[in-house]
């Protein structure tokens, strides 16, 4: 599984350095990028944490998460209940999720997943209970580096693409906007997502 930085990145930039929308934010941003972690469990963990919420909340629920459970690996999330885990400020449901998940990890990381492709990866995902398309697509985002994936769940990405294109009123519109960054969708999400927030945002 790829670490760091992407090796279709500098491509992706490249191409999305002659998108009229993307350009003039691709711009600010020379040498930076998308960093993959390569950890599956743990970006999944991240994103339930992340579910509906804002990205302030997340980060101290997954502060006090860390503090208690120590690395989060699925060993070390199964020495707790979900009462527990609850008490970090999880909700019953996702504290549930994630030690499901935890409990049954084997079966969940049991993928080669650079055999997979983005259909599949996806289907085998939300077989899961607790994770939908939105938590399936951070997954392949920021563990995979899946090079085209657009999130159309997240509010951030069709904020950001509404303020460069007052036009586009709908998750439809943002939705064909997208697809003229094809086939580097990923990027172009990485792209907005800094548009929103000078701090790069990591699962």
């Amino acid at each position: 599984m790829q670490t760091g930085k992407p090796d279709w990145w500098d491509e992706a930039r490249d191409f999305l350095l002659r998108d009229p929308i993307l350009s003039p934010i691709v711009e600010k941003y020379p040498n930076e990028y998308l960093f993959g972690k390569g950890d599956v469990f743990s970006t999944l963990v991240r994103s339930i944490v992340g579910q509906q919420i804002s990205v302030l909340a997340a980060d101290s629920i997954w502060n006090r998460l860390v503090e208690m459970v120590g690395s989060i690996v699925p060993d070390q999330i199964i020495q707790f209940s979900p009462e527990e885990l609850a008490s970090c400020g999880l909700t019953k449901s996702k504290a549930s999720y994630i030690h499901g998940i935890a409990t049954n990890s084997e079966t969940f990381l049991s993928p080669n997943w650079v055999e997979l492709d983005d259909y599949q990866v996806n289907k085998h995902l939300t077989s899961f209970r607790g994770i939908g398309p939105w938590t399936s697509e951070m997954i392949q985002i920021f563990a995979l580096l899946r090079p085209d994936i657009f999130s159309i769940g997240d509010i951030g990405l069709i904020n950001a693409v509404k303020k460069l294109v007052p036009q586009a009123t709908t998750k439809e519109d943002v939705l064909q906007i997208s697809k003229t960054w094809a086939p580097y969708r990923t990027a172009a999400c990485w792209y907005l997502w800094r548009m929103l927030d000078p701090v790069p945002v990591e699962y």
